[in-house]
This record gives C-alpha cells, structure tokens and sequence, in this order.
C-alpha cells in the first residue's frame, strides 16, 4: 500500500514538472557547467534564472550573507556601548562632554541603524519579488 501511495505522489510531482531538451556545443556545456561549479548552482538553476531574469541563488547568498554581516556589525557596536555604559556605571561620574559625545554619537548610530533597516526592506522586497 505504501509503495502504491508513493508512486501516485510521484506521478503528481511528474505532472507539475516538464523536461526540456537543448541542443548545444559541448563546449558551451562545458563553460557552463564551469559557471555552475563556480557558482556553486544547478545547471537547471543557471538557465532558469538567466531566462526569467531573476537573481542567481549564489547571488541570493551573497547578498543574505552580507546582510547578516552588517547585522553583526551593529550587534558589536551595541555591545561596545553596554561595555561603556557598565563602565560609567562603575565610575558614578561622566563629564558633560563626554556624555554630549556620547548622545551625538547614539544618534549618529540611531540614524544608521534607520537606514539600514530601510535598505534591507528594499533588498528583501526585491529578493522576494524575483523569486
């Protein structure tokens, strides 16, 4: 019964999918097999994406990667600024330029962390529409 169930899903997958033939040098396949291996993508993927004009899934994980990177980025300088705030802390004094300094500079980071926000949402709203 099993095997039965698995054959019928099987045929259903079969139906959504459709095989195409292409006739090419063996040269072109190689070079872009040779893109594919760099690329670290399918065959299948490479020319799917470049006939639909969509982004390549390695660029995908380019772009996801350095979005994680810049997250990580911010996530170390709010550490640093716990590491400062414990330490004014500790001291029970700060001078009122260093603190001027300090709130210019939350801003600053504040004003960053806005713009980046709005650029990911853009990357992410462009990602999502070319899948």
């Amino acid at each position: 019964m099993e095997k039965k169930a698995k054959s019928i899903e099987n045929k259903k997958i079969d139906n959504l999918k459709a095989r195409i033939f292409i006739r090419l040098e063996k040269s072109q396949k190689s070079q872009w097999k040779s893109i594919c291996r760099k690329k670290n993508i399918s065959l299948t993927s490479l020319i799917i994406n470049a006939v639909d004009n969509r982004i390549m899934d390695d660029e995908r994980r380019r772009v996801l990667l350095f979005i994680e990177k810049q997250d990580n980025i911010f996530a170390k300088i709010e550490n640093n600024i716990n590491q400062v705030a414990r330490y004014v802390n500790g001291q029970k004094f700060i001078s009122i330029s260093d603190v001027k300094t300090f709130n210019e500079k939350l801003i600053l980071l504040s004003d960053l962390r806005k713009q980046q926000n709005e650029i990911f949402e853009r990357i992410y709203s462009l990602l999502a529409n070319d899948s």
